[in-house]
């Protein structure tokens, strides 16, 4: 079972990546304008992000077992329409729906694991190597990207499709057969609500670095998306049965975990936009070599497979977390020194294994974001964590974009582009110490309130009692 969901996450991490370096022979075939193109990794993260959290919810209210089954036969139908359209708005729309399955499949397989593994070392063993796949299949994309490309863009897309087909098989015949919960489900104006909000935030801000933060559409976007989340917090708090009980925003270790996978995924995409547009734009690395010399950092993710969930154990997860994002935030300031001419093993190399020591705490936020969450709430808080992940990730990346526009003087020189980048590289480095520190709070020693001074028995009763 675990090694199923393991290769469900693994595709989802697969096919976001792969995507991306394809988009040049994408482009090329279908007549597809920047902005179209933009569209098809937009497309992907507009209907992830957006339905993330009513993903993870519906998976505990109407089962988990039947939501990951349907989610991943659409995911896999998607997978094969993409490979066969010839137009950008279908191949635009194939994205949207594969985002869309994946929102369930995530939350959901998350939610499988916890509730099938108890809260302790075994859930820690299982949670670590299934975090694993999700990232190796990111770094493993990359790779699988240029060689796919190499061959005809269609491949990115078919390449899933047995996998997935595999996938569902192995699913259908060995996950637990599960029982929706009783007396809830019916939260109609919550999910619409929800969904729209999410859906409305992810589109304004994916959007707002074209149109510009300051443009009305991108004011009025964001005043809607207040309204349909004010909206959404009083039906919630009237309804009977709500799609998402808002007591559980108030668990300190689901948002401390939230933050804390915010500045990971914000602060390495980030960096990762800014080291393939200067290596493969700028510099013209190959899109495999670009991917050869990120590989260190997937490399690392694999093999802390077998030690991760022992760190947790014996340090807890809010150590590992505080450590292994301070040291990435050193990773991205290595790059500062980054030049016209670099040397991959002197001056990449050791700033990317540091990077790929921030991914070595991962496991610990999936781990910290579940302990504690009864088993009826285990999707909505993995709905609640992977949200942030996407939502947060894509405003800090659109911050990135932002600083590296404004520091940008209109020069193509190699020199000129390097330094507008460096604003975007202390600002991911700046990201990741602000969640190493948010970390580090949970470890500060908590004020206890002063117990009331317990009343001296009567000495007849200590005699009786043998002291």
């Amino acid at each position: 079972m675990l090694i199923t969901l393991c290769i469900v996450l693994f595709l989802d991490g697969l096919d976001v990546s792969m995507i991306g370096v394809a988009l040049p022979s994408i482009g090329e075939e279908l007549d597809l304008s920047t902005s179209s193109l933009q569209w098809l990794v937009s497309g992907y993260i507009l209907g992830y992000g957006g339905l993330l959290l009513l993903g993870g919810r519906t998976a505990d209210l109407l089962g988990r077992r039947k939501v990951f089954l349907v989610a991943l036969a659409v995911f896999a139908l998607a997978s094969l329409a993409g490979g066969l359209v010839s137009t950008g708005p279908l191949l635009i729309l194939t994205r949207f729906v594969k985002g869309l399955a994946a929102a369930f499949t995530a939350p959901t397989g998350l939610s499988i694991i916890t509730t099938n593994f108890a809260e302790g070392p075994a859930r820690n063993k299982a949670l670590s190597i299934y975090t694993v796949f999700g990232a190796g299949g990111y770094s493993s994309g990359l790779l699988f990207g240029g060689l796919m490309a190499g061959v005809g863009w269609r491949w990115t897309f078919l390449l899933p499709v047995p996998i997935a087909l595999a996938a569902l098989a192995a699913a259908f015949l060995l996950l637990p057969k599960d029982e929706p919960v009783e007396g809830g489900g019916h939260d109609l104006l919550g999910a619409a609500l929800s969904t729209g909000a999410m859906l409305l935030l992810v589109y304004t801000v994916v959007t707002a670095p074209e149109v510009g933060w300051a443009s009305a559409r991108t004011v009025v976007s964001f005043v809607l998306v207040a309204i349909l989340m004010a909206l959404f917090v009083l039906a919630e708090s009237r309804v009977r049965h709500p799609l998402v009980r808002l007591g559980i925003l108030r668990k300190a270790s689901l948002v401390r975990a939230s933050l804390a996978i915010i500045a990971v995924a914000g602060s390495y995409f980030s960096w990762q936009f800014i080291v393939t547009l200067y290596l493969q734009d700028t510099l013209g690395w190959s899109p495999l070599k670009l991917a050869l010399a990120l590989l260190p950092v997937g490399v690392m993710v694999a093999a802390s497979a077998v030690f991760s969930d022992k760190l947790v154990n014996r340090f807890g997860t809010a150590r590992i977390i505080a450590v292994t994002m301070a040291v990435m935030a050193v990773g991205y300031l290595l790059f500062l020194r980054l030049d016209t001419t670099p040397s991959y093993l002197t001056m990449i190399l050791p700033a990317v294994l540091l990077i790929g020591v921030g991914w070595i705490g991962f496991p610990a936020i999936n781990i910290q974001a579940t302990s504690g969450v009864d088993d009826d709430e285990q999707g909505l808080a993995a709905g609640v964590l992977q949200t942030s992940m996407q939502v947060g990730a894509a405003i800090v990346l659109a911050v990135t974009t932002a600083l590296i526009a404004s520091s940008a003087d209109g020069s193509a020189s190699q020199e000129s582009v390097l330094d507008a980048f460096h604003p975007g590289l202390v600002f991911a480095a700046a990201v990741s110490i602000a969640g190493a520190a948010v970390a580090a709070l949970a470890l500060l020693p908590r004020r206890r309130a002063a117990s009331p001074v317990e009343p001296e028995l009567p000495q007849p009763v200590l005699a009786a009692t043998g002291d």
